[in-house]
């Protein structure tokens, strides 16, 4: 259990959990949107949730980011879905490229996607979201 403790203290793991999980909510509602509707539409609902879902989870477990007004609270939110708009960005313009142009396999690009988005949006994070106050 301390090794379990220890590993979720170490910032770059954590996120690494976290972030395969993200990636996975992102990927599993893609799927099922993507048999629906156009790949671009699904890529953005998938994006909201998981967002959403990363959000909680990189205040509350990665960076430990604590907020004592709810002004820094929604401060952290802004930037932090601000930041995911552009790394949305970048991955539609991936997707759009890959798959309509070069004719790719969704789920593949998706995937090698994922690992780009992932490690932009953990430099965003740490450089601009959850930025630590001085006490």
């Amino acid at each position: 259990m301390n090794l379990i403790k220890k590993l979720f203290h170490n910032e770059i793991i954590s996120y690494l959990i976290f972030g395969i999980l993200t990636t996975l909510v992102n990927i599993l509602l893609f799927e099922l949107c993507c048999h629906s509707m156009p790949y671009l539409i699904a890529n953005v609902i998938a994006w909201f949730f998981s967002v959403l879902f990363a959000f909680v989870t990189n205040k509350k477990f990665v960076f430990h980011s604590h907020t004592n007004r709810i002004s820094q609270y929604w401060l952290e939110a802004i930037k932090f879905f601000a930041s995911r708009i552009v790394t949305l960005i970048i991955e539609s313009l991936l997707l759009f490229g890959f798959i309509q142009l070069m004719h790719w396999n969704e789920t593949i690009v998706k995937l090698l996607a994922q690992v780009i988005v992932i490690v932009l949006n953990y430099v965003l994070s740490k450089l601009i979201v959850f930025v630590k106050r001085k006490q």
